[in-house]
């Protein structure tokens, strides 16, 4: 009996996949649940399980967009699982990898030397037919640029030349490959974000010094009793709730000729995957403690890592933060997340003078950016979100109390 494997729905709206890889040959035999495709929509990357063990028979190619509902694949499922065939892993290379892999490492034989006609010396030429040296990639040093002797040990030794220093070795051959549909959506989806709101950046400066101190002081038994590190972004993540809680203008968005608000805050945090750019949410920020933070944030970037990341981990978020730092940014203007209004981009930490009580020191600064619709966020709402997320970090206590000093807490005032 074969079984007929149809396109189960990634999510809400989306129509049609497309397939990115299969992880199996056609007539292999492929064990339930076993992993025996990749599907891109527009999205994220999702795997495709097999429903029932038996002999795969493939229905659509790699590249193929088909429709959600559509069959990809049969499975015989009367077919006998041949000898050896439950040690099989789905980690081992297709026929495709492996012809890769042996084009890349076959070395190709030198039967007879021949002539070599290239401007180089007879020693020279000879070293060159001997070890079947590819002259493109070789700098002569001689006169006129003629390759020498030397040039060939130096070439055979280190790889480079006298003269090839100041350059990488270009072979002016050019490739090309599809973008991902998950790619495609993103490129469309940030030129509409371009063309379709009033976008502006504003930005600030935090010294990261009190963080940073917090920090050295409370990692380890943070890390002891809560089972994750404390990195930046919970205290991040924390000081936008709070910040949302006093302009929650920026945790809105609109819908036609409505604003629409919400009373809490799903921040989406973009995190880096082999598949691209991904942001996947952290329900009720507003709720949770720092460890929570850390812990979801811990758990979605493993699943994006790992290319397990579903839909539901991405959507409906309300605010983003991205930190380009982790790469060397020291400053951007980072892309708004549609249909939200605003995003907070973070950067990386340098040790800058600073004037403190009328003198020169030098500090740990992050430059810090929002970037927000202007359609209906404010100047004084913008500036004064990234100023009160500034002077959380730079008096974390202030995140505990509610953006409140203590001293102001024990007082009631």
């Amino acid at each position: 009996m074969a079984l007929e494997m149809k396109v189960p729905s990634p999510g809400e709206s989306i129509k049609e996949v497309e397939i990115a890889r299969w992880l199996v040959e056609d007539g292999d035999y492929v064990e339930k649940d076993q992993a025996i495709a990749e599907v891109d929509s527009d999205k994220a990357t999702l795997e495709l399980p097999a429903e029932e063990a038996g002999i795969i028979t493939l229905k659509a190619a790699e590249g193929d967009v088909v429709k959600v509902g559509a069959v990809v694949c049969l499975i015989d499922t009367k077919a006998k699982r041949p000898v050896g065939a439950a040690a099989k892993v789905v980690e081992t290379p297709t026929k495709k990898e492996e012809a890769i892999a042996q084009k890349q490492t076959e070395i190709v034989p030198n039967p007879m030397p021949a002539k070599v006609d290239v401007k180089a010396t007879p020693v020279a030429k000879e070293m060159i037919t001997k070890n079947s040296i590819n002259t493109v990639k070789v700098h002569g040093s001689g006169s006129n640029g003629k390759i020498t002797k030397a040039d060939i040990e130096a070439y055979l030794t280190t790889g480079l030349t006298p003269n090839s220093i100041t350059g990488w070795g270009g072979t002016r051959e050019q490739s090309s490959e599809k973008m991902s549909m998950l790619r495609r959506k993103i490129a469309s989806r940030l030129v509409a974000v371009k063309n379709e709101t009033a976008m502006l950046t504003t930005f600030n400066e935090v010294d990261m010094k009190p963080l940073m101190d917090l920090r050295a002081k409370y990692k380890d038994a943070f890390k002891e009793k809560h089972g994750v590190n404390l990195g930046f972004m919970s205290f991040f993540t924390k000081a936008v709730t709070e910040a949302i809680r006093l302009y929650p203008s920026v945790n809105s968005m609109i819908d036609g000729d409505q604003m629409v608000s919400f009373n809490y805050a799903d921040i989406g945090i973009a995190v880096s995957s082999p598949k691209g750019l991904m942001v996947p949410v952290v329900r009720n920020a507003e709720q949770l403690s720092l460890a929570e933070i850390e812990g979801e944030i811990k758990r979605l970037a493993v699943k994006a890592r790992d290319g397990k990341i579903d839909i539901t981990d991405m959507e409906g978020g309300t605010f983003t933060i991205t930190n380009g730092g982790v790469f060397g940014s020291m400053l951007s203007t980072p892309i708004i997340n549609p249909p939200q209004s605003a995003i907070l981009g973070m950067h990386n930490i340098v040790d800058r003078p600073v004037a403190i009580d009328g003198k020169v020191e030098i500090r740990p600064i992050m430059y810090v950016a929002l970037s927000y619709d202007h359609r209906i966020i404010d100047g004084k709402e913008s500036v004064g979100f990234l100023k009160t997320v500034k002077e959380m970090l730079e008096n974390p206590t202030k995140i505990i109390f509610g953006g409140k000093n203590p001293d102001e807490v024990l007082l009631n005032l």
